[in-house]
């Protein structure tokens, strides 16, 4: 079932889903499904995978390095596929510009469809660790909302290389990121709506946000898309802090503002096992908010442990 008809079955009330992260290489699938199942009790309709860029490893021959392209979390398709399996939930594979050529998002999408996948995730990516902006992959897309125009061409028999008459089109539904403190690259908030617009123009049925710690943010992006134009639901992603250093690391990485009272009760705290019971409270409070807000889906971002998101849900569903 799409995201957006599990939206509209709940009818106005506020469902619970999570993102995961495929384990590397030479890790066992079993340590996942430990972290998926203590979070099955609150019935997530869906259950979002990330995929992971390439990056580079050297390798040392003959006394030199060798320079080697890898992936160190590969699998997003076949975790979705067992996923789907295991527990009977939807699962929404992330596909990415970055890395990626058409033609093998092509590929990944038809697998997609084969395996009864029916919900995407289009996202541009980071850039890779070396470089300073994004680079497109040769023959890939450089911006989301290309990715999101492929995959509805997708939905519409077109292929990169045919127009094919079928009977069993894919009919995928688009799930694409938004930024209510904006993206870390756009000029301006103004400026970054303008791009999510186009991205929903291009056939996106839905928004999922980058983590956000002060709600207000939330309410005045979903209501600023609006003015813009855009009418598809807006999920708020959801992270619990968890350890003292995400005070740095959070604004850092994803360019985004902690609230003052969060800041101060994470200083307070003597160990980490204190900031993380700061940040499910914390979680706790804000997602009783947006559920009183009305808002489709509280998406919460895991990160491979599931004990804290546990608690939080515990308290909500």
């Amino acid at each position: 079932m799409k995201v957006t008809e599990h939206i509209k079955n709940a009818k106005g009330e506020t469902l619970f889903s999570f993102e995961i992260i495929p384990p590397k290489k030479g890790k066992n699938i079993q340590d996942l499904y430990d972290n998926i199942d203590p979070l099955m009790e609150f019935k997530p309709p869906f259950i979002d995978v990330t995929t992971s860029r390439e990056e580079y490893i050297y390798i040392e021959k003959q006394g030199l390095l060798d320079r080697k392209i890898t992936r160190m979390r590969p699998g997003t398709v076949g975790i979705c596929a067992a996923i789907k399996h295991k527990y009977d939930v939807d699962a929404v594979p992330h596909v990415l510009c970055g890395g990626f050529s058409k033609e093998e998002t092509e590929y990944l999408l038809v697998d997609c469809h084969y395996l009864g996948i029916t919900n995407v995730m289009a996202l541009r990516g980071d850039a890779m660790s070396h470089q300073k902006y994004f680079e497109a992959q040769k023959g890939g897309h450089k911006y989301a909302s290309e990715l999101v125009a492929q995959i509805q061409n997708l939905n519409c028999g077109k292929y990169l290389h045919d127009v094919l008459e079928v009977d069993d089109k894919s009919d995928f539904c688009i799930g694409v990121a938004g930024y209510p403190e904006k993206h870390i690259e756009a000029p301006s908030l103004q400026t970054d709506l303008k791009r999510l617009k186009e991205k929903v123009d291009a056939g996106a049925d839905y928004v999922v946000t980058q983590m956000f710690f002060d709600n207000q943010k939330y309410f005045e992006f979903a209501e600023a898309a609006k003015k813009a134009g855009i009418h598809v639901p807006i999920i708020p992603g959801i992270k619990p802090i968890a350890v003292q250093r995400h005070l740095q690391l959070l604004p850092q990485v994803f360019k985004i503002d902690l609230p003052e009272d969060l800041i101060q009760a994470v200083e307070n705290c003597k160990d980490n096992k204190q900031v993380r019971q700061v940040g499910v409270e914390w979680a706790i409070k804000q997602s009783k908010e947006l559920q009183q807000a009305g808002v489709p889906v509280l998406h919460f971002y895991s990160m491979g442990k599931s004990d804290n998101i546990k608690t939080i849900a515990s308290a909500l569903f």
